[in-house]
C-alpha cells in the first residue's frame, strides 16, 4: 500500500506538471495565435473568454461524470486531449479550426483541473498530512518551463506547430504512462446518517459526516476565497507588464520580468508550504499568505519605481501561492465523503475569478488610474481573512464508526502513511 501511494503521488505530480506546461504554452503565445489566424482585437477577447467559460462547463460535467466513473479514469482520458487540443490550436489555419481547438481545450481542461484536484484531495486525506501544495508546486514548475519554451520559440521565430509538435509528442506518452498509477479514494461502503455541521468552541466547524449531502451554504466561503485569489492571479498575469512599463516607467524588456518573478516565487511558496501547514496548521498558513499577498498589492500600488514594483509582485507570488491549494484541501476536509463534488464545484470559481480579474482591473484603471485599481484586488484578497476559519474544518465520524483525523492532526504533521 505504501508503494502504491508513493506511485500515485508521483504520477499525479507529473500530471500537474504537464498541465502547467500546456497552459503556459497557450497563454504566453496568444499574440502569435492572433497573428496566425488573423484574429482582430475585437474578436480576440471573445475567443479567450470562451476557454474559461467552457472549462467551467467541463468542471460541472465532471462532477456528474465521477458518480459513474472514477476521477482517475476522467483524468487519464482528458489530459491527452488537452495536449492534442493545444497542438490543434497551433496547427490550424482557419478560424473555425481555432474555435474548435480552443473549445475542446476549454472543456477538457475543466475536467482535467477538477479530476486532478479530486485525486490530490483524496491522496492528502489518505496520507493524513498536507501534500496538496506539492502538487501545485509541480504545476508552477511546469508553467515556468512552458513559458521558457514559448520564449525560445518566439526568439527563434518558430511557428506554433513546430513549437507545439515536439512538446506534445513528448507529453502525451508521459501522461499515458503516468496514468497507470493514479490512486482513487476508497468509496464509502455503508454511510451513516449525519447531523448538520455544528459550531465549535474554537470558532471552526465540523465537516459533514459520511452520507451528508454537499451544502453550498458551507462551501460558499471557499468559493468566494477561490474567486478572489484568481482575481489576484489574473491581475498579475494580464496587467503586471503594462503596469511596470506605463505606470512605473520601466523598459519594455524589464516589463516582461514581473510575471516570471511571480511564477518563481509561487513555486517557492508552494514548495515549502506543506511543511508550514504541517507545523502551524492550514488556518495560520492561509492567513499569513493572505497578509503577504495584500502587502504585495499595496507595495505595487505605492511603488515609486520599477524595482519596488518587482518587490511587490514577488510578495504577491509568495502570498497567493498557498491559498488556492489549501482551498481545495479545505473543501475535501469539509465534505470528506462528498469531496469529488465539492472540488468540482469549487473549481468553477477559479474560472470565475479569471474572467472577472482582467476586465475589472482594466476598467478601474481607466477610471481611477492603475495605482488605485491595484487596491481593489488587494481588498478582495483580504476577504480570505474573514473566512479563514473555513480552512479549519474538523472531520467527524465516517462510515464504519472510525474517527477521522482532526484538522490539528492533519495540519501539524501526524505520521500518516
Amino acid at each position: 500500500m505504501d508503494a502504491k501511494l508513493r506511485h500515485g503521488r508521483a504520477s499525479l505530480t507529473v500530471s500537474f506538471f504537464v498541465q502547467g506546461v500546456c497552459f503556459a504554452l497557450l497563454v504566453t503565445r496568444i499574440p502569435a495565435i492572433q497573428d496566425r489566424y488573423r484574429l482582430s482585437d475585437a474578436y480576440l477577447p471573445v475567443f479567450l473568454a470562451a476557454v474559461p467559460i467552457l472549462a467551467g462547463v467541463g468542471s460541472v460535467l465532471t462532477e456528474h461524470l465521477v458518480k459513474r466513473v472514477r476521477p482517475s479514469t476522467v483524468l487519464r482520458s482528458v489530459q491527452p486531449v488537452v495536449c492534442l487540443a493545444l497542438l490543434g490550436a497551433g496547427a490550424g489555419t482557419d478560424l473555425w479550426q481555432l474555435a474548435t481547438a480552443l473549445g475542446v481545450f476549454g472543456l477538457a481542461v475543466g475536467g482535467l483541473d477538477a479530476s486532478m484536484n479530486m485525486l490530490g484531495v483524496s491522496l492528502q486525506r489518505t496520507y493524513g498530512r498536507s501534500i496538496m501544495l506539492g502538487f501545485h508546486a509541480a504545476y508552477s514548475l511546469g508553467g515556468i518551463l512552458g513559458a521558457s519554451l514559448a520564449w525560445s520559440g518566439a526568439h527563434w521565430k518558430l511557428s506554433l506547430a513546430v513549437l507545439y509538435g515536439p512538446v506534445v509528442a513528448v507529453l502525451v506518452p508521459v501522461v499515458l504512462v503516468a496514468g497507470r498509477w493514479y490512486v482513487d479514494r476508497a468509496r464509502p461502503v455503508s454511510p451513516a446518517p449525519a447531523p448538520p455541521p455544528v459550531p465549535q468552541a474554537n470558532g471552526g466547524r465540523r465537516a459533514a459526516s459520511a452520507g451528508a449531502g454537499l451544502s453550498m451554504t458551507l462551501l460558499l466561503p471557499l468559493c468566494l476565497v477561490m474567486t478572489c485569489a484568481y482575481i489576484g492571479d489574473s491581475t498579475v498575469a494580464n496587467w503586471s507588464a503594462k503596469y511596470l512599463q506605463d505606470v512605473l516607467g520601466s523598459s519594455e524588456q524589464l516589463a516582461t520580468v514581473p510575471y516570471n518573478v511571480y511564477m518563481v516565487t509561487t513555486l517557492l511558496g508552494r514548495s515549502v508550504g506543506d511543511r508550514g501547514v504541517r507545523r502551524f496548521g492550514a488556518v495560520a498558513v492561509v492567513r499569513a499568505g493572505t497578509v503577504t499577498a495584500a502587502t504585495g498589492f499595496a507595495a505595487v500600488a505605492v511603488a515609486p519605481g520599477a524595482w519596488w514594483g518587482m518587490l511587490g509582485f514577488t510578495l504577491l507570488g509568495l502570498g497567493l501561492s498557498v491559498i488556492v491549494p489549501q482551498t481545495f484541501a479545505a473543501a475535501g476536509r469539509l465534505f470528506p465523503d462528498s469531496s469529488d463534488a465539492a472540488v468540482a464545484r469549487l473549481n468553477i470559481f477559479n474560472y470565475v475569478g479569471f474572467l472577472i480579474g482582467s476586465p475589472l482591473v482594466g476598467g478601474l484603471g481607466d477610471l481611477w488610474g492603475y495605482r488605485g485599481a491595484m487596491l481593489v484586488p488587494m481588498a478582495l484578497v483580504l476577504v480570505t481573512l474573514v473566512y479563514a476559519r473555513s480552512f479549519g474544518a474538523e472531520p467527524t465520524r465516517y462510515g464504519g464508526g472510525h474517527e477521522r483525523p482532526r484538522t490539528a492532526d492533519v495540519g501539524r504533521g501526524s505520521n500518516g502513511l
